[in-house]
């Protein structure tokens, strides 16, 4: 499965979905390529901060012929994880043509809801090609049992593709381990933090 993870917003957690979706996926035993499709090469600089073998090779590959380039960097994977650009743009519409499936988080605030308006009808566009192509919203950087968590999930209610059960919460182990080249699966294996990208990625899998 390919899967982009999109949002137009920045600072909504999309390359430390993406770096931790792969490694999840690395970890159980699947062959995993991520590859870097945002100008700012974040996912890159985490590669680059880590120390020893790397659970999963990352491409820098910010380009807006993507979805040409991916079906040959696919061969051998089980899984590629495109980590997308924070703008809907040529390069966004590349990753989402390149897809199977579109993962678009979301921060539980109304200016992310709004925000999002723009990648759906990106991604409704694209859809129009491409029939199988399916989407899931995933909140992140929640703060407990909030009101505004559960605002946010009934608010994208409205859209056409369906809210994660599972929430990413707001956690310092994310950019603790992002700072050593780490995934939380490897510096926390049984923490919170590691179990919610773990059910996450049950649902990409399974949407």
């Amino acid at each position: 499965m390919i899967i982009a993870v999109l949002n137009q917003k920045g600072g909504v957690g999309k390359t430390t979905l993406s770096v931790n979706l792969a490694a999840a996926l690395a970890l159980s035993g699947q062959r995993s390529l991520l590859i870097d499709a945002d100008p700012q090469g974040s996912a890159l600089d985490w590669q680059a901060a880590r120390k020893g073998q790397s659970l999963f090779p990352v491409v820098g590959l910010a380009k807006p012929i993507l979805h040409k380039d991916v079906p040959g960097l696919a061969v051998g994977y089980d899984h590629v994880v495109i980590d997308g650009p924070p703008r809907v743009n040529e390069l966004a519409k590349s990753a989402i043509l390149a897809a199977d499936a579109i993962l678009i988080p979301v921060q539980p605030s109304p200016y992310d809801v709004w925000a999002a308006d723009e990648i759906v009808k990106l991604i409704q566009e694209v859809a129009l090609y491409k029939a199988s192509l399916r989407g899931l919203f995933a909140i992140t950087r929640k703060i407990g049992n909030t009101a505004i968590g559960r605002d946010v999930a009934a608010a994208l209610k409205d859209y056409p593709y369906p809210v994660a059960a599972t929430a990413i919460g707001q956690r310092v182990v994310f950019a603790e381990s992002a700072a050593t080249g780490l995934s939380v699966l490897e510096a926390e294996p049984k923490g919170s933090a590691a179990k919610e990208i773990r059910s996450l990625l049950r649902e990409v899998l399974e949407s």
